[in-house]
């Protein structure tokens, strides 16, 4: 589905494609999935990552099951142009996290001949679009979207549920600050954190 194709001059053509849903849906070892198969096919590919995560290493891409990938850690999506000179492929992990000016970047990018893989959350804990992952899903060409199972009954998990009382847009954490939760579940738990549904009436892990 995402093999390389030409033009009928022969040049190579671009797209965009974005890996996008809740945490621990798998969204990073997707796209290290398709990055190992074009290293395999001997196509010259990058990750870049937001300088601000942090959590598992400083320059590796690494997923909740501990798979990884070499990357650069980048401040800024104005970053992307230069470091991507030359590459074929492109691939940039949680992509939520950068500034609204990733969209344009990437739109070169694809433009330009570059296959560009995007994964991220595509909503925020309290279930609101993402940054600039909006932007991303209406212009990519494909878009998957992977889901994690939801920690009170079992059923597909959308959600991203803060468990801690921080109101940051952005609080880098694992499963001791979130869990994923299906539509149900989340808003049951949001209502738990608001005070307004008592606590016995939720679901329960």
């Amino acid at each position: 589905m995402f093999l390389e194709h030409t033009g009928p001059l022969g040049a190579r053509k671009g797209w965009i494609e974005v890996i996008c849903g809740s945490m621990f849906s798998g969204k990073t070892e997707e796209l290290i999935r398709r990055l190992r198969r074009a290293e395999f096919a001997k196509q010259r590919v990058e990750i870049f990552k937001p300088g601000v995560d942090t959590r598992y290493h400083d320059e590796e891409v690494v997923s909740h099951d501990r798979t990884s990938i070499r990357s650069t850690p980048i401040p800024s999506s104005s970053n992307l142009l230069l470091l991507a000179s030359g590459i074929e492929v492109v691939a940039i992990d949680e992509a939520q996290f950068f500034d609204m000016g990733l969209p344009l970047v990437c739109e070169q990018l694809a433009n330009s001949g570059v296959r560009v893989i995007i994964a991220g959350l595509d909503m925020d804990f309290q279930g609101r679009p993402f940054g600039p992952m909006p932007q991303l899903m209406a212009m990519a060409e494909y878009v998957t979207k992977v889901h994690a199972i939801c920690m009170h009954c079992g059923g597909l998990a959308t959600f991203s549920h803060r468990k801690t009382a921080s109101q940051d847009l952005v609080l880098l954490g694992e499963t001791d600050s979130y869990e994923p939760l299906c539509r149900n579940c989340f808003n049951e738990a949001r209502n738990v954190d608001a005070g307004t549904v008592p606590e016995n009436n939720a679901h329960k892990a």
